[in-house]
């Protein structure tokens, strides 16, 4: 189980861990003396704008001035006459020096650089962030992916909020509600309104809001539903988290608890020895393999030893082990420092590229859990591994270590016999000056005994050859590697004595009246109450173990019954359902063959045929027995088959064809048709089915079939058109089809030459063009010869080859038989 332990015991530092058992995952230390201003909100007056750098330079209340770049100005802050110079803005025209503004702490300040300011305000929640002077940004975090990411979306419909502003829901908001999520936008327009009142109150430079202090962020930003306990081992802490639990999550109340035990918290734990291995250059692995980290102005390395990992039956397996390990402790130990920037790991060499890519997903593994932004590379034939992580608050190093002042940083120092001998070079280099009346040289007690014992020929020929006296002095109050060199001309020279040259130690400055002013005090927006208590979050109910269990094994009826069942399967079967019904014959299918079906036997070709005579007959006698006026026309909806496989098996499933209205004739566009032709029952002719092969090529036709295939092409590109009948086409000859599209000229000319013409009624039209199906073509049939070779097609008309389905045509010789 995991815990979050607060040691509040002494004053100078607050310390905030969260471990897994006796496993130290994440640590926080926060010193009282050393001011966190990340994230503080203040009141700033621009004091020099620099269009080179294309930033400013703010005073909010530092000693240094902070950083605001043109990006990081919200466009509130432009004056009002500024213009674009060749498509861009330039910040001398945006913002004038002595200009107020409200400005947050991005990035504290680091070594001589001032603190990073930006103006799009960010105010963290328990559950959203709001940025109120930024509308456009806003969403769910980038953490959060899947259905728990589109569950948040949905909720984010139901939150009122206004316009000018932009949210961001946070990682702890997975999993909850709409009225919790709406409560957290309250509470946090709330603090911005009292923020905007206490910024006009008062004039620049002063703090406005302060961020909470690390137990109230810990408690915010750690706490998770994983974590089972929360240990403070302060009393006055344990109120204040008690009071800010009690208004914030009320349902995490119960994991709060006061240690009141002898043995110190870290102690019980045992981790105090794991948080000192935070601070040390070297860090041991269970295998015997080391950590080396090291900072440089550039980057932090971090170099992998193999030590006395001598476990692996070769020098590879060895190197893998000890990668893998080192893996996990990195990505350990930069949660505990909070190191960032770029990053460079020196793994052990590896030959095989399967241990290089295991490492590799290894250690993105081991890096999930951290809260920061990480981006990694690979690992280079070098072995180099390079890696950026986000600095969310000043690393370990720099809150708790000094730096060293002897070595600056450094490390090393020169050796007493090296620094003898630079100051010795040194002192002939000073005496070679015109002018020189003395040299008076001060340095460690070690130093100068080297130089009067060992080196005193030297000094001696020196003095001699350019006739300058040389002082030596032993400082006590020096350490190596310093020193110190004084020319002194001719016309400053004393007659001091030596002891009495010896400089004391500098002194250090404590405090004064620059410093004491330099303080910002106390922020004007205190801590603000929530103005309603936080809504509890309403369990939900789950089915038990069987009930899942049968919604698994029976999602056919019992997820139906119940409600449960998937928007998809639900949406299919509805589709199916309206199609029967359309059809009014559940025994006959309703659509075209299910793509899911690739079982069975493929029927032998006569039996299609005896079939599809029996079906012609059926719709014939159905065509009689019905009104034409209370037949409705309908669409079958589907996907294109693109298979020949499919095809050849759905040759034999059942197409009943369906009766149309009767279509009143356009308006000077066709003849009036035959009492014959009105008072017969007329069925609509299905649409033919187009196939994606071109199976048929650029051939001509006969001029009499043109004008009926370009009526069928103005529906080529809906997939789910049926084939043509030899028996629709006999009785549907001449008469225009219904269409929502206006009719063609040349569908004009076919109703008016149809009726012209004297057809037999038994001879289908499509007879004279002999379409080849799929299989003929296979077994090498030749097209109709009264095709002729030299006819043009219009533009819009396609080859009779790309009018094939996935059924056999209209022209096939036995179809025609048997319908005749």
């Amino acid at each position: 189980m995991q815990r979050m332990l607060i040691n509040a015991t002494q004053p100078e530092e607050l310390r905030v861990a969260i471990a897994d058992g006796q496993h130290l995952l994440d640590l926080d230390i926060e010193v009282p003396s050393q001011e966190q201003k990340k994230s503080n909100v203040y009141k700033g007056r621009i004091t020099r704008v620099e269009p080179s750098l294309e930033a400013c330079f703010v005073d909010f209340g530092s000693e240094r001035h902070g950083f605001l770049p043109l990006k990081e100005i919200s466009r509130e802050y432009y004056r009002g006459d500024t213009g674009k110079t060749e498509g861009k803005v330039s910040i001398r025209d945006a913002v004038r020096e002595g200009q107020e503004l409200i400005v947050q702490v991005e990035k504290e300040e680091r070594g001589n650089k001032g603190a990073a300011l930006t103006t799009y305000i960010s105010l963290a929640g328990r559950y959203l962030v709001l940025m109120p002077t930024n509308p456009s940004a806003g969403g769910v975090s980038r953490r959060i992916v899947g259905d728990e990411r589109q569950e948040l979306f949905e909720q984010l419909k139901n939150v009122t909020s206004p316009d000018n502003v932009g949210i961001i829901v946070r990682t702890a908001g997975i999993g909850r509600e709409a009225a919790e999520l709406q409560w957290d936008l309250d509470y946090l327009l709330q603090l911005w309104t009292a923020i905007e009142q206490a910024a006009k109150a008062r004039k620049a430079p002063f703090l406005v809001y302060q961020e909470s202090n690390l137990f109230i962020r810990a408690l915010r930003d750690h706490l998770r539903n994983d974590i089972g306990e929360i240990l403070i081992d302060d009393e006055k802490v344990f109120n204040d988290a008690r009071e800010f639990i009690q208004q914030v999550m009320p349902h995490n109340l119960r994991k709060l608890k006061l240690y009141t035990d002898q043995v110190p918290l870290f102690n019980r734990y045992q981790i105090e020895s794991q948080i000192e291995s935070a601070f040390a250059r070297v860090v041991h692995l269970p295998s015997g393999g080391s950590l080396v980290v090291d900072h440089t102005e550039a980057m932090l390395a971090i170099d992998i030893n193999s030590a006395r990992a001598t476990k692996g039956a070769d020098i590879e397996e060895t190197a893998f082990h000890t990668n893998l390990e080192a893996a996990d402790e990195i990505a350990r130990q930069l949660r505990l420092r909070d190191l960032g920037g770029l990053i460079v790991i020196d793994f052990i060499d590896m030959m095989s590229r399967k241990h290089q890519r295991e490492v590799e997903e290894r250690f993105r593994h081991a890096l999930q859990m951290d809260k920061a932004r990480v981006q990694t590379g690979r690992i280079s034939r070098f072995g180099l591994l390079e890696m950026s992580r986000q600095r969310l608050r000043p690393s370990l190093g720099e809150s708790s270590q000094e730096t060293c002042p002897r070595c600056s940083g450094q490390g090393q120092i020169r050796s007493v016999e090296s620094l003898a001998l630079s100051i010795l070079r040194l002192v002939e280099e000073e005496s070679m000056k015109e002018f020189t009346g003395q040299i008076v040289v001060q340095a460690p007690t070690m130093v100068a005994n080297f130089l009067l014992n060992e080196k005193r020929q030297a000094l001696h020929d020196i003095q001699k050859r350019h006739e300058v006296p040389l002082v030596v002095l032993g400082n006590e109050h020096m350490d190596t590697p310093r020193f110190e060199i004084h020319r002194v001309r001719k016309s400053e020279v004393t007659d001091d004595v030596s002891y009495e040259r010896v400089t004391g130690p500098d002194r250090e400055l404590v405090a004064s009246e620059i410093t004491q002013a330099s303080g910002i005090g106390a922020p004007a927006v205190a801590r603000i109450n929530p103005s309603s208590p936080a809504p509890q979050p309403t369990a939900k109910k789950s089915g038990g173990l069987f009930s899942r269990l049968g919604k698994i094994l029976f999602s056919g009826g019992t997820e139906g019954a119940e409600g449960g069942e998937k928007p998809g399967k639900t949406a299919r079967k509805t589709r199916r359902a309206s199609a029967e019904d359309r059809d009014g014959n559940r025994g006959t299918s309703s659509g075209r063959p299910n793509p899911r079906k690739r079982g069975g036997k493929k029927q032998p070709r006569k039996k299609q045929q005896r079939k599809k005579q029996q079906r012609k007959k059926t719709s014939q006698k159905q065509g009689q027995d019905k009104q034409p006026g209370n037949e409705h026309q309908h669409k079958k909806t589907g996907k294109k088959k693109t298979s020949k496989r499919r095809r050849r098996k759905s040759a034999g499933k059942k197409v009943e064809p369906q009766q149309a209205k009767a279509d009143t004739p356009e308006s000077g566009d066709s003849k009036p048709e035959s009492s014959e032709q009105n008072s017969a029952p007329r069925k609509k002719t299905g649409r033919r089915r187009r196939s994606p092969y071109k199976t048929g090529g650029n051939k001509p036709r006969n001029t009499e079939n043109t004008s009926k295939t370009q009526s069928g092409d103005s529906n080529a590109d809906k997939p789910n058109q049926r084939p043509e009948t030899s028996a629709s086409n006999a009785q549907n000859q001449g008469q225009p089809e219904r269409q929502a599209a206006p009719r063609t000229v040349t569908e004009q000319s076919q109703d008016k030459s149809g009726q012209a013409q004297d057809k037999p009624a038994g001879k289908p039209v499509g007879a004279e063009r002999k379409p080849e199906s799929s299989s003929d073509s296979g077994r090498g049939k030749q097209p109709d010869s009264s095709k002729q070779a030299g006819e043009s097609l219009p533009a819009n008309v396609k080859p009779a080859g790309e009018t094939r389905g996935l059924y056999t045509l209209s022209g096939d010789k036995k179809t025609d038989k048997g319908s005749a």
